[in-house]
Formats: structure tokens, sequence, C-alpha cells
């Protein structure tokens, strides 16, 4: 995790950098567990291949989520927060990958649990990334008055569980803004206070439902991809954060790693 100005003079020196391409599309599509019954079997190897590495135990690519889950944590722990949402400038720069990978790795430590929540009501894809089939996600808690305990599921991963999304919610900000997302914090605190909630946010600069619900949760996390995310979308978007607690950046899809990474 760098630094903000780090990160930023990182997007500046790269500005002209071709553009990373977008994933392929998804080969496995077909291959999804049913969200029938009270623990689903994870598919390590699919979620390899979704880029969901937190799973390996000896991998350069997991222990970068490890270093990145302890600075978290205890800035969580020091300034007793217990929630964060996740977000990027633009879509497409990996902010879900980021969050997955994140959650799981939290929820690896014996003396944490994770609440993982999908609230990118317009393209919720974290139940894509473990192979779920979800019946039922966020936009029925919000437009079908659906209990939160027929929408919450268990993927298998000790001490981690998910609040999917499903499909698209029309107007997606109007009831992000309105009472029902204050009755969702409320009752996600309620359950278990000291767990951590991540909240998978939606791009700043793509609508306004970061800010509609930016006293939700206690700090963010910004994910920046390199070679894409431009110095003008970067500063804008910090300037939108302002005054929120910014637990740092996260610069996504780097060509240059770390010289430790693999030790």
């Amino acid at each position: 995790m760098d630094n903000i100005h780090d990160a930023l003079d990182k997007v500046i020196h790269d500005a002209e950098l071709e553009k990373t391409k977008s994933p392929s599309k998804n080969l496995y599509q077909d291959q999804v567990i049913s969200t029938q019954g009270v623990r689903h079997q994870i598919d390590p190897k699919l979620m390899r291949q979704r880029r969901i590495v937190s799973l390996q135990n000896h991998d350069a690519e997991s222990e970068a989520f490890r270093m990145l889950r302890t600075k978290i944590l205890k800035q969580l722990r020091d300034n007793n927060w217990n929630s964060f949402g996740i977000t990027a400038p633009t879509q497409d720069a990996g902010k879900t990958t980021v969050a997955v990978n994140l959650a799981i790795a939290m929820a690896m430590d014996v003396n944490q649990t994770v609440l993982l929540v999908d609230l990118d009501l317009r393209h919720p894809k974290v139940h894509w990334y473990f192979g779920l089939d979800t019946e039922s996600g966020l936009r029925d808690y919000f437009l079908s008055d659906k209990p939160l305990s027929e929408i919450m599921v268990d993927p298998g991963i000790d001490r981690l569980t998910i609040l999917p999304g499903r499909g698209q919610a029309v107007g997606s900000s109007e009831i992000l803004s309105g009472p029902l997302m204050k009755n969702l914090v409320n009752e996600i605190n309620s359950r278990a206070q000291s767990r951590i909630v991540i909240f998978d946010l939606p791009p700043v600069l793509a609508t306004d439902d970061v800010l509609s619900t930016i006293d939700c949760y206690d700090a963010i996390l910004l994910v920046i991809e390199e070679g894409k995310n431009q110095p003008d979308e970067v500063e804008k978007t910090l300037k939108l954060l302002s005054g929120k607690n910014l637990l740092g950046t996260v610069l996504n899809k780097s060509k240059n790693p770390p010289e430790h990474q693999g030790y």
C-alpha cells in the first residue's frame, strides 16, 4: 500500500503508458455453485483463474495481500474503526479483485471475522469471484424487503461472510442515500460489532453512489490502476473524497512489482 503522494507520482510518471487491456471474457461462467444450503464449497482453482490469490499459502501475490491486511488492520485497531470501503477512480481498475482478496486475507487472521458487502448496485461482481450463483442480493433487500439472513452467504471460508449483489438496481444513488441504507448499516453493526465490514463500492467518478454512502463506513481504500488512471482522475477522486479517512492507495496491475516480492 503506497503513500497517496507516491501513488500519484507514479501515475503521473506513467501517464503515457498504454491502457491495460480489460480481462478477457470469463470462460468458466457455467461452473457455479448453487446457493441452496448452509455452507458452500469453494473451488480454489476456479478462484485462482479469476485472480483470487489470497487462498494460496506460499505465493508472492498472496503475501502482498497479507502485508496489506496487516497494515490496514493496524490502522483500524489504532483508530477504533471497524468498516471501510474500497473504490477506484474509474471502472475496471480491479477494486473488486482487491476487495475479495483482502477480505479472504483478513478472514485468515484467527482473531478476526469479516463481512464483505457488495455495494456496487449497478455492477455487482463479488459473487462471481467466488463462483456463486446467487438467487438473492442486496437489491432484494432494498427493493423487496428481503431479510438479510436470507441474503448472506457463507462461501466456505472460515470467519468470512458475504452479502452479495444480484442484477442491476435502477436508481442506485437514490436507494443508497435513503433510509434503507442506514437501516442496513445499523443491522450489520448490531449483528457483530467486532467484525470488520468491507464495502465494495462503485467507482468514484462514474456515479455519485460513493458520495451518497460516504458516512456509512469509517474509512476508504483507493485502488489506482497503473497505466490507465490519469493524474487528473486521481486528483479529482482525492478531492471528492477529501475529509474522509483514507487508509491509503493500492497501485494495481503494476508492471514493476516490488523487488522484495517473492522472498
